[in-house]
């Protein structure tokens, strides 16, 4: 872990001792996520990431127990805060779209805290679609903290159950509320870059940080792009859309909400056509 940042790399380090403690030889593997598996982490700005893998499914006392020391009042995060999701080793393995966590705990100093103690508790509004698109992104990219290589544990998405939840993730963003009018909206870089993210696993097969992904569809120049016509003329070139996002996220002022939502959709009606 010496490529990461000092205080990632000691939160990580008593994030995998408290694990160890309470999982004993269940705990099999132990892998950074999202950002950090992307390389793309930054301090002060990105969530950590963890998959925790169990060689069997656990009891609700030790999914508590497992809570109570991982969350941000007994182990501070130097970051915006934790996601954590607990799996078994059968289902890390099992390639398979479905959520099937154990446990998930989301805690920080500034990310609401959250625990859910079983995938069928998920509830379907806050989107099913996130643990097959994660265990993907760390069967490419895991950063192992503990155990076998990422690509060992984890079994990535056959193509259509790929598409399908990156359709339900597209369609979920979609849904969610924006400021009235075109002025900046905040999130929205976030949403035009996550979307970018998901048009580049499809054409080229690779997880990219929101970033990297952005620029690989500006390098593009996208071919078949489907944002022409009145839409490209009311709200400018993808390309600008994709740098401004890029921008935004080192301080600018993000995208309007209305141009970034014509780009999820162009995406979503390519991703899923």
């Amino acid at each position: 872990m010496t490529d990461l940042d000092p205080p990632l790399r000691r939160y990580l380090g008593d994030l995998v001792t408290a694990a160890r403690d309470v999982l004993g030889d269940d705990l099999v593997g132990a892998y950074a996520a999202g950002s950090v598996g992307l390389g793309a982490y930054q301090p002060g700005r990105s969530d950590v990431d963890v998959a925790l893998v169990s060689a069997e499914a656990l009891d609700l006392t030790r999914k508590q127990e497992l809570v109570a020391r991982l969350r941000h009042e007994a182990l501070p995060c130097p970051a915006r805060g934790l996601e954590l999701v607990v799996y078994r080793w059968k289902i890390a393995r099992s390639g398979t779209p479905e959520a099937g966590f154990e446990v998930e705990l989301n805690t920080g100093a500034r990310m609401p805290f959250r625990a859910t103690w079983a995938a069928a508790d998920r509830p379907a509004e806050d989107g099913l679609f996130w643990y097959g698109l994660d265990r993907s992104i760390l069967h490419q990219c895991g950063y192992a903290l503990l155990g076998p290589p990422a690509a060992e544990t984890f079994a990535d998405l056959f193509p259509a159950d790929l598409r399908r939840l990156l359709t339900d993730s597209l369609r979920w963003w979609l849904a969610l509320p924006t400021p009235p009018g075109d002025g900046p909206a905040p999130g929205a870089e976030d949403a035009v870059l996550g979307a970018c993210r998901s048009l580049v696993k499809v054409r080229h097969g690779v997880w990219l940080s929101k970033v990297d992904a952005g620029r690989r569809l500006v390098a593009d120049g996208w071919p078949g792009d489907p944002t022409a016509g009145a839409e490209r003329r009311v709200h400018g070139e993808p390309g600008d859309l994709i740098e401004r996002s890029i921008a935004a996220r080192a301080g600018g002022p993000p995208p309007g909400g209305p141009e970034a939502r014509a780009f999820q959709r162009a995406v979503l009606n390519e991703i899923s056509g």
